[in-house]
C-alpha cells in the first residue's frame, strides 16, 4: 500500500511548475508528494512557495527546504495536492483522518487546481464507511455530542494519548459512524448550519482531479467542472 501511495504522490508532483504557489496536504499519501517537491527543490532548483495544511506538514516542508508562506499572505494557490479518506463516484470526499480538515479546507478553497492522491481502496460507491470527522469548538462539545447521539450518528470523540485530541486550531473532533451517506451535499449543509461545528470532513464538489494508484497502474480521473 505504501508503494501505491508513493506512486500517486510522485505523479501529482508533475503538475507543479516553476513559480507556482502550491498547497501542501497532510496525511500518509500527501507526505510523498511533499517529499517529491522537496527533492525537486533541492536537486532541480524548483522555485515554488508552499502553503501548508497542518503543523506536521509545516515541519516536513521546513526540513526539506521548501519556502513557505501563510495562507493569509496569498490571494490564490495554483495547485494543492492532498489525500482523501474516501472518494465517491460524484467526486465528493471525506477527509480529516489526519485531524487537519479545517486547515485543509481553508487551503483548498482558493486553489485553482485541487488534486487528491489516493490508492484504489479509497474509491467507493457511497461515502460513510470511513467515520466522518466533525471539528467542534470545545465550549458546548458535550451538548453537541448528545445531539449527534440522539440523531443516531454514533458519535465518538477523537482521542490521543488517552485524552481528547486537540486539532492545530485547538478544537475537538467528533467522529460520526454513519456507515452510508446517501446525500453528502444535504448532510454537509446540515452540519454547516449546526452551531458549534467549526468544519466537517465532507469535501463536496471541490476536487478537480483524483490520482488513483492501483495494481493496474496510475489513473488520473477528471472531476466535472466544479469551479
Amino acid at each position: 500500500m505504501e508503494a501505491l501511495k508513493k506512486i500517486a504522490g510522485v505523479k501529482a508532483a508533475q503538475y507543479v511548475e516553476d513559480g507556482m504557489t502550491i498547497g501542501l496536504g497532510t496525511g500518509s499519501t500527501a507526505y510523498f508528494f511533499v517529499e517529491e517537491i522537496g527533492r525537486r527543490v533541492k536537486e532541480e532548483g524548483l522555485q515554488v512557495i508552499g502553503v501548508t495544511t497542518s503543523s506536521a506538514t509545516t515541519k516536513q516542508a521546513q526540513e526539506l527546504g521548501i519556502p513557505l508562506k501563510s495562507v493569509d499572505d496569498i490571494d490564490s494557490i495554483d495547485v494543492t495536492v492532498d489525500g482523501a479518506d474516501e472518494v465517491d463516484k460524484c467526486f465528493n470526499g471525506i477527509k480529516g483522518g489526519g485531524a487537519a480538515l479545517l486547515m485543509e479546507k481553508i487551503v483548498a478553497t482558493p486553489t485553482k487546481d485541487y488534486i487528491w492522491v489516493v490508492d484504489e481502496s479509497k474509491m467507493v460507491d457511497y461515502l460513510g464507511a470511513f467515520k466522518l470527522p466533525v471539528e467542534v469548538v470545545q465550549y458546548g462539545a458535550e451538548r453537541l455530542y448528545r445531539v449527534f447521539e440522539k440523531q443516531g450518528y454514533e458519535p465518538s470523540f477523537r482521542m490521543k494519548d488517552n485524552k481528547r485530541l486537540l486539532t492545530d486550531m485547538q478544537n475537538f473532533i467528533i467522529d460520526l459512524n454513519l456507515k452510508c451517506i446517501k446525500d453528502p451535499l444535504a448532510f454537509g449543509e446540515m452540519l454547516d448550519k449546526t452551531v458549534g461545528v467549526v468544519e466537517h470532513g465532507l469535501f463536496n464538489q471541490m476536487v478537480d482531479k483524483v490520482i488513483v494508484a492501483g495494481r493496474d497502474g496510475v489513473k488520473v480521473l477528471e472531476a466535472p467542472t466544479n469551479k
